[in-house]
């Protein structure tokens, strides 16, 4: 099992060696039989014939318009779910850190904990992995490290996990739903061989991916593996990042090519294209540091399992929180939230110490914010 994830890929590799030739004028990796990737899509509404008109009905009424005589109802309870990780200076997990530790503010303001708790849940992940031709071409370096991390995070997973194929290139396109077998993970990306266009939109596939698992329940994350450059997506930088908040799906990202750019600068080949990635590092660490999760710049294979030990850590293990905002305006404001770890006694800043009884350094990752509801007209 330890070596699963390099037999997975080894297969993988000679399987589209084999399929290449074969398959060389289908570009593109194709995509699954259905859509979804979360959200549902409504339903069509059934037309009547041409020849036959509809028949009136005197219970018909305006939409939004109930009976005169029906009672109103109206919901001010507001409940946010703030999904909280504390890892140390190794990004190892915090366990163990009471309720009165924790401080929420919400724009500024203390907010009361309804609700408190730590425990360990499956995780529902979309992967969505970079695969264009301008970096990702067949049997190039771009390639096999976007397969060794992509089937490397895969082996990780456990069997009540659940997880998505999306790759993207012009546009996102979805290899395989959300699902708990990993075959069928593994047998999607076995499908990225030949790139079909050398654009990447990642500001467009992320949102698009975001959104349509803004309405999953329970604990869900966006693994973006790529290099975060973006060729020309629809959406600027700062809507996109605007659009990440409010969605509220944290997003790990994994930047590829590290060790690539490091030998091109040691050659003196740096330049322009430099600057464009670390444009592209910043925006993935903000995507991911607003959002609630973590961002990784990998330099050689070999760390590519502590890596992945550190997002599944981050992503299984936390505390879930929730409180009733003091703000009660349905105004569909976004609402910024800070978590902080202080001394109930002394309102400090809270000190955490390692066995030898040293200050160790902390982060707290959680989510920027949330998009207040508007009121129901």
């Amino acid at each position: 099992m330890k070596y699963r994830w390099f037999i997975a890929f080894a297969a993988a590799l000679s399987l589209t060696t084999a399929l290449a030739i074969a398959g060389w004028a289908q570009e593109g990796p194709q995509p699954s039989s259905g859509d979804s990737v979360a959200k549902p899509k409504k339903p069509a509404e059934a037309t009547p014939p041409a020849d036959q008109a509809p028949i009136p009905s005197e219970y018909k009424r305006p939409k939004n318009v109930p009976p005169a005589d029906s009672p109103t109802f109206e919901a001010n309870a507001t409940t946010v779910n703030v999904d909280v990780a504390v890892m140390d200076d190794h990004n190892h997990f915090i366990p163990k850190i009471p309720q009165g530790a924790f401080r929420v503010l919400e724009d500024g303001v203390p907010q009361q904990i309804s609700r408190f708790g730590q425990s360990e849940a499956p995780m529902t992940i979309c992967m969505l992995i970079e695969f264009s031709g301008r970096f990702q071409a067949f049997w190039s370096w771009g390639w096999e490290e976007t397969l060794q991390a992509s089937y490397g995070f895969l082996s990780t997973l456990k069997e009540d996990d659940n997880v998505a194929v999306v790759a993207y290139d012009l546009r996102p396109t979805i290899l395989s739903d959300f699902s708990p077998d990993k075959r069928k993970a593994e047998e999607a990306m076995a499908r990225l061989r030949i790139p079909g266009f050398s654009e990447s939109n990642v500001f467009d596939a992320l949102t698009d991916m975001a959104d349509r698992m803004s309405t999953i329940e329970g604990r869900k994350a966006i693994l973006l593996i790529g290099t975060g450059l973006d060729t020309f997506s629809k959406l600027t930088f700062d809507k996109a990042r605007r659009q990440l908040q409010e969605a509220g799906v944290p997003i790990y990202t994994i930047s590829i090519l590290q060790i690539a750019r490091l030998m091109a600068e040691s050659r003196g080949m740096s330049g322009p294209a430099e600057m464009d990635f670390l444009q592209a590092d910043n925006e993935m660490r903000t995507f991911s540091k607003e959002t609630g999760g973590l961002s990784f710049f990998p330099r050689f294979v070999a760390e590519y399992p502590a890596v992945f030990r550190q997002i599944e850590q981050a992503l299984r293990d936390q505390y879930m929180i929730s409180y009733h905002p003091t703000n009660t305006a349905k105004d569909g404001k976004f609402r910024r939230i800070k978590v902080e770890l202080v001394n109930p006694a002394t309102n400090e800043p809270l000190r955490i110490t390692n066995q030898k009884g040293k200050s160790i350094k902390y982060q707290i990752i959680a989510k920027a914010g949330y998009k207040a509801p508007r009121a129901v007209d």
